[in-house]
């Protein structure tokens, strides 16, 4: 892993030096857009509208503008702000862990320790541990100000960006709104239901069935070469099922059907 950024979680006087990874990667395969009648290359190019040359990114500033004027700020003015040049990861409050929303998290960092010594590094991780609290930090990356959720994964410290509380939408949907009634053995169903599909999450188990399923897709186009049809690689469509309209129906048959494999897998 590459670092991306170097500082210190500071707070009160504790200073822990620390080294920033992205905890994340994608693992999509890439694609990139080409002209159907030809299968040329798109690209996009940046291009001025005064001079209407095309523009290196070496060569591009940003600016800001309002009605009257336009504001020209160059990389050394961005530099010179003075969050973006502290180092410091705040540890602004520890907050109960379970008060954290799961809805804003971000982008996932690693944090390594960066000194001689990693005493306080783990210090802090057991401290985290022992009272089952989530440090919540802010910090400068990237010309953005951070706030982020400092939490314990396994025997490392994991920074997890959150969004800001203006950037998470209000669910208001007409339809939650009204009564609704639930009997109590479509209650029963229901949970007997959870009960057949529980088990321990291992995310290890999970693949990613379209980028597989795309690279099947690729493999066989190169084999077929000219001559190829999709049929051939993952067979004719497969007709969806239609809406469900009896609930407790639906419920009955999900449960016996669970049953069913449970048992199957057991045998």
């Amino acid at each position: 892993m590459r670092t991306i950024w170097k500082g210190a979680l500071t707070f009160g006087l504790v200073n822990v030096p620390v080294k920033v990874y992205s905890a994340t990667e994608d693992h999509d395969v890439p694609l990139h857009q080409v002209h159907d009648k030809d299968g040329g290359r798109i690209r996009y190019k940046r291009v001025c509208e005064v001079c209407g040359e095309t523009v290196a990114y070496a060569e591009i500033d940003r600016a800001y503008q309002d009605e009257t004027q336009t504001v020209v700020l160059t990389k050394e003015d961005l530099d010179a702000l003075p969050a973006e040049r502290s180092r410091e990861i705040d540890v602004v409050e520890f907050v109960p862990s379970d008060q954290v929303d799961p809805l804003t998290f971000d982008k996932a960092y690693y944090l390594e320790p960066d000194s001689a010594s990693s005493k306080a590094y783990v210090l802090l991780r057991k401290t985290l541990e022992a009272t089952d609290r989530t440090a919540i930090v802010r910090f400068t990356l990237r010309q953005k100000t951070r706030l982020a959720a400092l939490r314990v994964r396994g025997d490392v410290l994991v920074l997890q960006t959150l969004l800001w509380a203006d950037e998470v939408r209000e669910a208001a949907f007409p339809a939650l709104e009204e009564e609704v009634a639930i009997s109590k053995k479509e209650l029963e169903l229901s949970a007997a239901l959870v009960d057949g599909f529980s088990g321990d999450f291992d995310p290890a188990q999970f693949v990613d069935e379209y980028q597989a399923e795309l690279r099947t897709l690729i493999d066989a186009k190169i084999e077929a070469g000219e001559s190829f049809e999709p049929a051939e690689a993952f067979g004719p469509a497969q007709e969806q099922g239609g809406e469900v309209i009896d609930l407790m129906e639906a419920l009955r048959a999900s449960v016996e059907r669970s049953r069913e494999q449970r048992a199957k897998n057991a045998g």
